[in-house]
């Protein structure tokens, strides 16, 4: 630890207002030191990660991190508030603040010392020594293991060992009585031998075992998880095992973080009595753990409420609650935080999004590619022959053709992966094979979306059903590969074939009538409804609803005018919301705070780009008054698209695909009339308001990290 931090990395007076403000002052400090090369590029990553989740811990800590490409070296640097900032705990804002920078290719040896001070931070004595640090350098040797706190016990000031700083952390229990295995993951072998200390003599007659058997701790596994691996995952760990220690239980924790995990003995997981999960990404190997009544929630419960957890797993036992999911071992990938009381609207949402998020870079790359052929081939390159038997490298109608032919192909994969990872976010892996197949014979039937959705949900419950089914020990290794493959793709395509196929196809066929038969009013209509549900929530799942619906119906190699119209009104209306903050921060700049008005430069390309996604950090910064705004402007946009007849073949692009829309000065003056609409709208109602002194800024910065991970992603809907 001695070189990742240093006196010139400490802030005992941080002045900062907003956790955006400390990330930033801090992150100046490694830039000087050399440590960070690109201090925007290194602070958007830091930003992309707190969008994720919230780094504030409760005791009055922030621990802002991640990995990023700009970053030398491991570096830590840490600042002291006197007054307070908000990282979005819940018991208020933080006055320690630890920023840890991971390089992209970090090793593990280090990452494995940046996760012992997630475990330290969980130290009382530890916090209280660095609250009372008279200078920085004091402070630097405290983090860095090389003085002990003041306070902590004589076992534990011996100086931290060169590897872990969090042994220190661990020392401080009382290793006579302890009740979980050290720091470390998967401490494996010899938990049960030490779970019974001082009630075991070793020397008794065998005839006392199964009295002491009878009197041991109840036993718990732990997985802890976080998206980054490096500080959530382990502080989760060390909270567990501390209220373990406290609740006389034994409990293990495997640790799965970024510098990898050893997995627990397969003996301490059979003897364990119940399980935690405390994740916000997915346990790895999770059917090792079936059949063991389990809780499953995410991280920061693991380190904000760790006795609640025990009880819980506790009671459960006692009731012989064995949960669906650890019982089948179908864990699921998209089942991150795992709220036990999650209704099933809920999870249908989650559910329908897996299959859309795998989606939409098909249709985003096979809609260009063809939209492209169209441009450089014209209209009638849909009827060129396959490039396989005539290709001229000369001519570009050649290469027109071409594009078309791979985008034709791309797009033939968009129902079965919708299908096939709408079933695996319901039932992981064994969820594909079903999901896929079903997808393919809605595409066979003619079904199409409705009949690819239909599909997805109807292989996830079929896979979840055989999972629920005992099977002997002798076949269980053949499951997954064979016998739920087989099973439950022949349901499937059974029930889409002979059952439901046919309805569902009637059922596309009379909407594609519909849409195709509308007409004046009604066409506007729907385009000032598209246009809401885009600026609704801003690339959330009302929002992807609409484009969804938008793109499913340009997915063919010749699309008819209407879905074409529609596609046009969508994206028209998904690039009011940021191209209106980005005019209103310049035309009344004084209504946004500093932040706002950087956002605001950045939300010119994201919305000329047809990335709503721009416009969440207004949105969440004043969301009464920025949603209605954007809405309105929406409806009017895509109303005006539809009356105007633009169409558009590419379900992506912007304004760099207005050569490939039809009617194209109109379709822009339709986008320009939903944002003076909006920006008029939001000045007026900005300047109603009488901020009080000091609330300016408040939710930007998280509104801001939000927009940077979502301007990452590669969709605007």
């Amino acid at each position: 630890m001695s070189d990742m931090i240093t006196a010139d990395l400490v802030d005992l007076d941080l002045s900062a207002p907003t956790k955006e403000a400390a990330a930033r002052s801090l992150a100046e400090r490694m830039a000087a030191l050399g440590r960070v090369t690109d201090l925007e590029g290194f602070l958007a990553d830091v930003a992309a990660r707190e969008a994720q989740m919230p780094t504030g811990l409760d005791g009055g800590i922030g621990i802002p991190h991640c990995r990023s490409a700009h970053v030398t070296e491991p570096t830590l640097a840490f600042g002291r508030s006197a007054e307070g900032i908000d990282f979005g705990a819940a018991d208020g804002p933080a006055d320690l603040i630890f920023l840890i920078a991971a390089p992209a290719g970090a090793d593990d040896a280090h990452l494995t010392i940046l996760s012992s001070l997630a475990r330290q931070l969980m130290n009382a004595e530890f916090t209280d020594a660095l609250r009372s640090a008279g200078d920085a350098a004091a402070a630097a040797a405290l983090i860095r293991g090389d003085e002990a706190p003041a306070a902590a016990p004589a076992g534990a000031s011996g100086g931290a060992s060169e590897d872990s700083v969090a042994v220190s952390a661990a020392a401080s229990a009382d290793t006579a009585t302890a009740t979980a295995p050290g720091p470390g993951p998967g401490m494996g072998p010899g938990m049960g031998a030490g779970a019974g200390a001082g009630t075991t003599d070793t020397s008794a007659a065998s005839g006392k075992a199964a009295s002491a058997e009878a009197e041991r701790p109840f036993r718990i596994v732990a997985v802890t998880s976080c998206p980054t691996g490096i500080a959530h995952t382990y502080m989760a760990a060390e909270s567990l095992e501390n209220a373990g220690r406290e609740a006389g239980v034994e409990l293990t924790v495997e640790t799965q973080g970024s510098a990898g995990f050893t997995r627990l003995d397969p003996a301490v997981v059979a003897a364990a009595d119940g399980v935690i999960f405390a994740h916000d990404v997915p346990v790895r190997d999770k059917d090792r753990f079936a059949g063991k009544p389990t809780v499953d929630v995410g991280v920061k419960a693991g380190i904000n409420r760790p006795a609640e957890l025990i009880t819980e797993v506790r009671g459960k036992a006692a009731r012989g609650e064995v949960s669906a999911g650890a019982r089948a071992g179908a864990g699921t990938p998209v089942e991150r935080a795992g709220d036990s009381t999650e209704g099933y609207g809920s999870k249908l949402r989650t559910w329908l999004m897996s299959g859309v998020s795998y989606m939409v870079p098909f249709v985003a790359a096979g809609g260009l590619l063809i939209a492209l052929g169209f441009a450089i081939g014209g209209y009638k390159i849909n009827k060129a022959p396959s490039v396989m038997d005539h290709f001229v490298w000369t001519q570009t109608d050649s290469w027109a053709a071409l594009l078309f032919q791979i985008g034709v192909v791309s797009f033939g994969f968009l129902v079965p992966v919708l299908a096939g990872y709408i079933a695996y976010g319901m039932a992981d892996r064994p969820g594909l094979v079903p999901g896929f197949v079903g997808g393919a014979i809605s595409v066979t039937i003619n079904a199409g979306f409705l009949g690819g959705l239909a599909a997805g949900l109807i292989a996830g419950g079929v896979v979840l059903s055989i999972q629920r089914v005992k099977i002997p020990a002798s076949v269980r290794g053949i499951m997954p590969v064979v016998v739920i493959p087989l099973i439950s793709s022949a349901i499937v395509g059974f029930l889409m074939f002979v059952v439901i196929g046919k309805p569902i196809a009637s059922a596309q066929k009379g909407l594609t009538d519909w849409l195709n038969g509308l007409t004046g009013s009604n066409a506007v209509l729907l385009g000032a409804l598209l246009g809401l549900m885009m600026c609704f929530d801003l690339g959330g799942p009302v929002n992807k609803v609409a484009y969804t619906f938008a793109t499913a119906g340009i997915a063919v190699a010749s699309p008819s005018d209407s879905a074409m119209k529609i596609m046009a009104a969508v994206m028209a209306a998904g690039m009011v919301p940021p191209l209106a903050m980005a005019l209103a921060t310049t035309v009344r700049g004084k209504l946004f705070t500093e932040t706002e008005r950087e956002n605001g430069k950045a939300a010119w390309v994201l919305g000329a780009s047809f990335i709503s996604e721009g416009a969440i950090p207004f949105a969440a910064a004043d969301p009464l008054r920025v949603i209605p705004s954007s809405m309105v402007g929406g409806a009017i946009t895509g109303a005006l698209s539809m009356a105007f007849g633009a169409t558009l073949r590419a379900p992506h692009g912007g304004i760099f695909v207005v050569p490939l829309i039809g009617n194209p000065f109109l379709y822009l003056v339709a986008i320009a009339a939903g944002v003076c609409v909006t920006t008029a709208l939001v000045v007026v109602l900005k300047g109603l308001r009488k901020p009080a002194p000091g609330t300016a800024v408040s939710g930007a910065p998280e509104g801001m990290a939000t927009a940077t991970a979502e301007a990452k992603q590669p969709v605007a809907a």
